[in-house]
């Protein structure tokens, strides 16, 4: 039998391949990440359950049947936001402690179906807003991990799992990968199901994941979305350095220009895109949209749990309440005719290269990071595939390349392809 030496190193897509193959076990797979997480764990803080007999017992179940589907026996972590009726689901609030849902999330029957093994629940900012849950940078403990899927981002960075799912609703997916130097995918908004995930904002919630190759993000894909590949001739990447230009770190710019400049000199075709009406107004849009929609979702929650909810969540609730009808209206016209108007922005562009984050992770685990380079994006509601872009004092300076809607499968095989080319 394999030797489990480093096992937990190994990417999802080797993972299922050797399973499938016989030459690896999912139980000694299993075993060798929980072997990482009782390691880690006290530094790291991504888990908000983990239960290793019943994992074991269903890596085991796998071992002992024929390969179910393309996830067959490799585990997987969720973002405590996420439902699942063997596990508690918690929402990273005290509030919840020890909820049990009644069934699965779609997300979770699909992972099974495809023979996955649901390794545990990862730490989430509270409600999938703005309280850090414990989570520090695997980089560097002590930096943030970005959130609020901070859970998720530090453990597939730091070898506990292959694979995790996210959410995103301003920056919560492609941030955190950019933190932990992993790559983060947020699919075309609407085409991984939301039920029985926590819903924040109805316009701008989305499912994702986090793999440290995008070959891993592609299997994910094929599970939660479809498997039917579009055809992703060579991309013409466009620079986009958009109108919050100033507030990208000296290293971030200078990521940005080096991996344009280094995607010239592989043959790709790199054109600069400005910033253009109405597309200057959609983060701002977002914010609004977010806030005002929390509101909507959240508010009875704020109201009847205020004594064991935090103060953080209570304002930010608070604020959105406070948005007029007429300045929410606004928003939602901003995002509509920005999602109407998406081919005005792409120009001659297949492929939009910027910033996934500001910076680095900043220092300190008492707030999750600026999603100003993620706001837009989810609310135009495109694909954004995060990658590492390069580093500065030890941490990741992560980039993203953003699809135009509904090219998801085409943006997964091309940024592998531009990933290769750029080394």
């Amino acid at each position: 039998m394999t030797d489990v030496t480093d096992l937990s190193a190994l990417s999802a897509s080797e993972a299922a391949t050797r399973i499938r193959a016989g030459s690896l076990r999912s139980e000694d797979l299993v075993r060798a990440c929980l072997d990482r997480i009782t390691a880690r764990e006290p530094v790291v803080h991504a888990w908000a359950w983990v239960d290793p007999d019943a994992a074991l017992a269903a890596a085991r179940a796998c071992d002992a049947e024929a390969p179910r589907g393309p996830l067959h026996g490799v585990p997987v972590g969720l973002k405590d936001v996420i439902d699942t009726a063997d596990m508690p689901t918690e929402f990273g609030s005290e509030a919840f402690a020890g909820h049990l849902p009644d069934r699965d999330a779609a997300c979770v029957t699909a992972l099974r179906a495809a023979g996955a093994v649901i390794l545990g629940k990862l730490v989430t900012a509270e409600f999938a807003t703005y309280r850090p849950g414990p989570t520090a940078n695997p980089l560097n403990p002590g930096h943030t991990p970005g959130g609020s899927s901070s859970g998720s981002a530090a453990a597939v960075a730091d070898f506990h799992v292959p694979l995790a799912l996210g959410t995103q609703t301003a920056g919560s997916v492609i941030r955190p990968a950019s933190f932990c130097g992993i790559h983060g995918f947020k699919p075309t908004f609407g085409r991984y199901s939301n039920d029985g995930v926590i819903a924040t904002a109805h316009r701008l919630d989305t499912l994702g994941s986090f793999a440290r190759t995008v070959d891993d993000l592609l299997l994910v894909d094929a599970v939660l979305g479809d498997a039917a590949d579009l055809p992703a001739p060579t991309p013409v990447a466009g620079l986009y350095r958009s109108e919050a230009w100033d507030e990208a770190s000296p290293a971030m710019q200078r990521a940005l220009e080096e991996t344009g400049a280094r995607l010239r000199a592989a043959g790709y075709d790199v054109i600069d895109i400005a910033a253009v009406e109405p597309f200057v107004k959609l983060a701002e849009a977002q914010a609004i949209i977010h806030k005002h929609e929390a509101f909507l979702c959240l508010g009875d929650m704020r109201r009847e749990r205020a004594n064991t909810v935090s103060q953080i969540f209570r304002d930010f609730i608070d604020e959105g309440e406070r948005i007029s009808a007429d300045t929410y209206a606004w928003a939602c016209g901003v995002q509509d005719a920005c999602k109407a108007e998406e081919a005005l922005l792409f120009g001659k562009a297949d492929v939009l290269l910027t910033p996934g984050a500001p910076g680095i992770a900043p220092e300190g685990l008492s707030a999750t990071g600026n999603p100003r380079f993620n706001r837009a994006w989810t609310a135009l509601g495109t694909p954004c595939l995060g990658f590492p872009g390069g580093s500065e004092s030890g941490l990741a300076l992560g980039l993203q390349f953003v699809g135009r809607s509904g090219s998801d499968r085409a943006l997964l095989r091309q940024g592998a392809a531009m990933f290769a080319a750029l080394g």
